[in-house]
């Protein structure tokens, strides 16, 4: 189980409001905590640049302080700082601020968790997907515990999964290995004929009484609507249990929401218009944006990269990669070529 200490932990129950706020629990994270105790900043250090996992976790009302106070000390410490992923309330600090480089980054589909039950319940599409996963034998539980033979057919699953995507492993806020730790998470695991097929793992967000589906994975060979499937039981089961807010995360790069804040240099928007246009050998951003439009009726609300003043804008960009990659890219370079070229053959 990864080692969080328990003060953190308490914050982020209390205070996560950012979609991403419970997975700076997630292995790889140090953390800073306010010298109050009653606000925490999840963040990894690479290239002297402070990567934060989402925003500050605090009262609303800290916010613009936490920010001040966490940018101090990582100054006194020669380091910057740069907020991934994070959502309207540092989109609120960047207007008033003309000093920090704020913009979006993509953006993620809310709905609440009645709401998505209704859009699978109106759209033959999303229902045929149902019946096929069914049809085919397909059953959905959760998990209120998980055993130690079902955690090892997850981990199984889990590895064939990612055995399959062009990139390899990545860290930081898409962290796949989160199975050690399924505190305050819910777990709903897909079997057919006696075997894991799939699972979905969901997140909460505690200040906004929400979810954020941290993960939704098919195994090799599931049946199709698998995923679908998925989705509908948990959307039911948060639906009983009167949560308001369900997410699927962030779609990089998707051109949908509405900014409330654009301040990027020319160069940061040519390239990521250009890593949507040409990065689908390594990263299908348009397919994940598009799987993700498919439920309907969501809210798409923008999701930023926010760079604190006196930062490096091009730092921030090697040490955001660098945070994801989890390694030197002089070595995670040349082995996301290696497994593109074996993908394709």
């Amino acid at each position: 189980m990864n080692s969080v200490p328990a003060a953190v932990r308490a914050v982020v129950r209390h205070w996560g409001w950012n979609s991403t706020s419970y997975q700076i629990l997630n292995p790889g994270f140090s953390y800073w905590i306010d010298p109050q105790g009653d606000a925490v900043v999840g963040y990894v250090e690479r290239h002297g640049v402070r990567v934060v996992g989402g925003a500050p976790v605090c009262d609303a009302a800290r916010f613009a302080d936490v920010a001040e106070a966490f940018e101090q000390d990582a100054a006194r410490k020669g380091c910057g700082v740069a907020y991934f992923a994070a959502e309207g309330r540092i989109a609120d600090l960047a207007r008033t601020d003309a000093a920090r480089v704020t913009f979006p980054i993509g953006a993620q589909p809310v709905w609440s968790p009645g709401a998505l039950v209704r859009e699978f319940a109106a759209h033959a599409s999303l229902r045929a997907q149902l019946s096929r996963a069914r049809n085919k034998g397909v059953r959905v539980r959760h998990l209120a515990t998980a055993l130690p033979q079902m955690l090892e057919a997850m981990h199984e699953c889990l590895e064939d999964w990612v055995d399959r995507r062009a990139l390899p492993p990545l860290h930081f806020l898409i962290e796949t290995e989160t199975l050690d730790d399924l505190t305050d998470r819910r777990v709903l695991v897909a079997e057919s004929g006696g075997e894991v097929v799939g699972f979905l793992i969901a997140t909460p967000v505690p200040a906004r009484n929400g979810w954020l589906v941290e993960q939704l994975v098919r195994c090799g060979g599931a049946p199709n609507g698998t995923a679908e499937l998925l989705l509908h039981h948990a959307a039911r089961m948060l639906d009983d249990e009167d949560a308001v807010m369900l997410t699927l995360g962030l779609a990089p790069l998707a051109r949908r929401g509405t900014p409330v804040i654009d301040r990027a240099p020319s160069w940061v928007a040519v390239l990521l218009a250009r890593m949507r246009a040409h990065g689908r050998r390594f990263f299908n951003f348009e397919g994940l944006e598009q799987f993700k439009a498919k439920f309907g009726g969501s809210t798409w609300e923008a999701v930023y990269l926010s760079i604190a003043p006196g930062t490096s804008v091009a730092r921030t960009m090697l040490a955001v990669t660098t945070a994801f990659s989890g390694e030197p890219l002089v070595r995670f370079v040349p082995r996301t070529i290696g497994r593109s070229i074996l993908r394709r053959r």
